[in-house]
């Protein structure tokens, strides 16, 4: 059984992983979305994006600030973010409601341009393509703690490097990680926790 600190029973009596269940935005976070498969190459995107944004802050910044990113950035089309320009550059950071990281908005903008040139290499899907072909194979042993959590897994650094060569930056081994938990590649919900599949 995992530490009582590292698993939660909610008021709706439902076990929970225990960070999934200390604020509104994590809760719904935690059921709805964290380890459940995301496809498509917008909605793909949109995690590295948040992803990257999140490095060095607290997810929930990030949850709490996803409604402004996601009309700031044109709500992660591919196509329109590989378009912005200069003058997209500096609203963007003018922009209270998003994370203003100079760094981190310029790699925005670069890794939609990488996007939409996988896109034009490889056809529609190319992304999800990419980044689902390093999901671990079946079997994997469920964690019991959130000891037993990796920052880094050698598909996180396989999928970071072939990011890299194909011209993403800010995606690191821990933020494709951290990526592959959120977008379902793996799912770390803690044994006994309700969404354990």
């Amino acid at each position: 059984m995992a530490d009582v600190d590292d698993l939660v029973v909610g008021p709706d009596g439902l076990a929970r992983c225990g960070w999934g269940a200390s604020s509104p935005e994590y809760l719904g976070y935690h059921d709805d979305e964290w380890g459940r498969p995301v496809h498509g190459d917008a909605a793909l995107f949109e995690r590295i994006t948040l992803e990257a944004f999140q490095s060095g802050l607290s997810w929930l910044t990030i949850l709490r600030k996803r409604p402004a990113f996601r009309a700031a950035f044109a709500g992660f089309s591919i196509p329109a973010v590989a378009a912005f320009d200069e003058r997209d550059h500096e609203r963007l950071m003018a922009d209270a409601g998003i994370v203003r990281n100079r760094a981190k908005i310029t790699a925005t903008l670069s890794n939609a341009r990488a996007a939409l040139a996988l896109a034009e290499a490889e056809g529609d899907g190319a992304l999800d393509r990419l980044i689902w072909s390093f999901a671990p194979a079946a079997g994997r042993k469920r964690p019991r703690r959130l000891s037993d959590l990796q920052a880094t897994t050698p598909e996180s650094v396989a999928l970071a490097k072939e990011l890299k060569r194909r011209g993403f930056v800010f995606v690191g081994p821990t933020t494709a990680h951290a990526g592959m938990q959120a977008c379902g590649l793996v799912d770390d919900h803690l044994e006994g926790c309700h969404r354990a599949s």
